[in-house]
């Protein structure tokens, strides 16, 4: 099950079929009646008991009947991963950021990988940002891939929302490059990240 499952939501008296989804900062809940969308930062508690997710917010409560898996996500919630976990970069990792950083993630990456590398791929990179606000700056991934080895893993940063830049577009370059896209996470409130590494029979 993981973090999606069909479950019903109880809410204002009433009852509805859909699909929960826990996301990386968000607990999302869809039907052909209902959509709701919920914000960590936005939940003023989060409970589980026999079996279901109870979430207080600014707009009232509302009940996720998701059976075993209430305590774990309950769990999450509560307690997030920080980005770099959810990024997977671990201490003293090899990193090597292309385009312009935003200071928290500078700040992090200072914490964490302090000799990592900025605008010129370091040769033992383990990890590389491609951060980018425009198709120009998207089109550097497929130099980028030429040069990646074995599991070194490639994560493109942009933005949310933006028309002239979709997730689309993202997929499609890494893909054309030669690379296979493995995962996507909420990078910040205003970007997104989508993690790319070379295919296992390519390495």
């Amino acid at each position: 099950m993981g973090n999606e499952a069909i479950c019903v939501l109880k809410t204002g008296g009433k009852k509805v079929k859909g699909k929960a989804l826990l996301e990386t900062s968000e607990l999302i809940f869809r039907s052909e009646a209902l959509r709701l969308k919920i914000p960590f930062p936005e939940m003023k508690s989060v409970k589980a008991v026999d079996g279901e997710l109870r979430v207080q917010s600014g707009d009232g409560a509302v009940v996720f009947e998701i059976g075993p898996y209430a305590e774990k996500w309950a769990h999450k919630i509560l307690n997030p991963k920080s980005r770099m976990e959810k990024l997977g970069v671990k201490a003293a990792a090899r990193v090597t950021v292309i385009g312009k950083m935003e200071p928290e993630f500078e700040a992090e990456l200072e914490e964490i990988s302090p000799a990592f590398a900025h605008g010129v791929i370091a040769r033992d990179t383990e990890w590389i940002f491609l951060v980018t606000d425009t198709p120009k700056g998207l089109a550097q991934a497929t130099n980028i891939a030429k040069v990646m080895k074995g599991s070194m893993a490639l994560w493109i940063v942009y933005p949310k929302g933006r028309k002239g830049l979709t997730e689309n577009d993202v997929l499609a370059t890494g893909r054309k490059a030669g690379l296979k896209d493995v995962k996507v996470v909420g990078f910040s409130t205003t970007h997104t990240a989508l993690k790319f590494v070379i295919p296992l029979d390519k390495r």
